[in-house]
C-alpha cells in the first residue's frame, strides 16, 4: 500500500502512564474521533488498566473499528506522562503498537509528543527518608 490517495489513513494518539492507557484514533487533521478505548473498559482491576495486555485488549477492538471504517493504516503519536515527571511513556505503549501492526493496520510514522518543559515549573522536592 502505498501513501498516496488510494488508500485512508488516521492518526493513533496513545496516551500511556503508569496509571492507565488511552488510545484515540482521528482523522488526519486531528478533528473526528474514529474510534477512543481506555484500560479501564477491558479490565477489572484498576491496577491493571496501564498493562500490556490490556492495551492489546484495546488495541484490538479499536483496529477493528478503524478497519469497519475504511481506514488502512494510522501514524502513532506515543505521549507519556510528561511535565516534570518521567518522560518516557508506559508500559501500554509498545504492546499498543504491535498490537495496531498484527491486527492489520499499516503502521506509518511513530512519533513521540511528550509534554517537555521549557524551564517550566519547578521540579517537586525530594521527599526520601
Amino acid at each position: 500500500m502505498s501513501e498516496s490517495g488510494d488508500s485512508k489513513w488516521g492518526v493513533a494518539h496513545v496516551h500511556a502512564s503508569f496509571n492507565n492507557t488511552v488510545i484515540t484514533i482521528t482523522d488526519q487533521t486531528g478533528a473526528e474521533t474514529i474510534a477512543k478505548s481506555s484500560g479501564g473498559t477491558v479490565v477489572k482491576q484498576n491496577r491493571d488498566e496501564a498493562s500490556p495486555y490490556a492495551a492489546m485488549q484495546m488495541a484490538e477492538t479499536v483496529a477493528q473499528e478503524v478497519l469497519d471504517a475504511g481506514i488502512e493504516g494510522v501514524h502513532v503519536r506515543v505521549r507519556g506522562p510528561g511535565g516534570n515527571r518521567q518522560q518516557n511513556p508506559g508500559p501500554g505503549a509498545q504492546a499498543t503498537i504491535r498490537a495496531l501492526a498484527r491486527a492489520g493496520l499499516e503502521i506509518g510514522r511513530i512519533e513521540d509528543v511528550t509534554p517537555i518543559p521549557h524551564d517550566g515549573c519547578r521540579a517537586p522536592k525530594n521527599s526520601g527518608f
